[in-house]
């Protein structure tokens, strides 16, 4: 049996604890998440400065231990003793759940293997919020950050644009500008939920086409949570015609295949993976 720990009428067994924190709203976080860190001997948290804001306001007195992508390897043996001496130990991100892209996974596999109790304290996640207020169908992937190298959003895009359900995606607002093309080029017979601040003052939603992504110019900041919707199946259903067909024949002796989607798609609401698609098949051929 695991040893309760008793702190002020409140029982707590002895292990790690992942505690979900607010996404935005320091009001969004649960009772038992308040007193799991409450009598927890330590915290691990990713910036000392941010998780202070949220404890400081909710009375918590814990000490706290940075934790980050920098440095988790590195105190890993300090935290598995203290665990290993009985201590209670929560781990907390800036926002939402800890391990879901973000630090924590190394952690909760050595405590696996250490064979150390592991305890899930839910709370918000942007991930849900996001599908909630999306609108789109309810079974969805969860992808992540986009990769930092352009030849693995290739790859794994070309996958999952096959894919006939939501995707959610988190991308820093620095970057969401520079991928707008890849976006449209896996994932143009869909819609896209842009939200930005989710429980702050400035929340925002914003819907459009995949495609009316080129023309986007509002100014976003911070992070950003993306859902693409499932396949739209009416333009799916658009194929080229004879009379597209041999138009674009014609147009490739000299026009690039980027001009040729750009001026096919202006004229005719074909979606433009189709009409790209087509173009490279024609270019095989020879």
């Amino acid at each position: 049996m695991i040893p309760l720990i008793n702190k002020k009428t409140f029982l707590l067994k002895q292990g790690l604890y992942i505690v979900a924190t607010p996404i935005g709203n320091l009001k969004d976080i649960t009772i038992n998440a308040i007193e799991t860190l409450k009598v927890s001997d330590f915290i691990l948290c990713e910036d000392t400065r941010v998780s202070k804001k949220l404890l400081d306001r909710h009375h918590i007195k814990a000490k706290l231990i940075s934790n980050h992508k920098f440095n988790e390897k590195k105190n890993l043996n300090k935290i598995i003793k203290l665990l290993e001496t009985g201590k209670v130990i929560s781990l907390i991100s800036d926002a939402g759940t800890p391990c879901i892209s973000d630090p924590g996974k190394i952690i909760v596999n050595e405590c696996l293997k250490k064979k150390i109790d592991i305890f899930s304290v839910p709370g918000p996640s942007s991930v849900t919020a996001a599908v909630a207020v999306s609108g789109f169908v309810d079974k969805y992937l969860f992808y992540g950050f986009f990769p930092d190298k352009s030849k693995d959003v290739n790859k794994d895009f070309k996958k999952i644009s096959d894919l006939d359900c939501s995707i959610v995606f988190f991308i820093s607002a620095k970057k969401f500008y520079k991928k707008i093309p890849i976006l449209i080029k896996y994932f143009s017979d869909r819609k896209v939920l842009i939200c930005k601040e989710i429980t702050k003052y400035y929340e925002e939603y914003i819907r459009l086409d995949v495609n009316e992504l080129e023309n986007f110019k509002s100014t976003l900041r911070g992070e950003i949570t993306l859902v693409l919707s499932e396949k739209d199946v009416k333009k799916n259903n658009e194929n080229l015609d004879n009379s597209d067909k041999k138009k674009i024949r014609s147009l490739l002796k000299k026009m690039t295949i980027r001009d040729i989607v750009s001026h096919i798609n202006q004229n005719k609401d074909i979606p433009k993976k189709i009409i790209y698609n087509y173009c490279l098949e024609l270019k095989n051929e020879k």
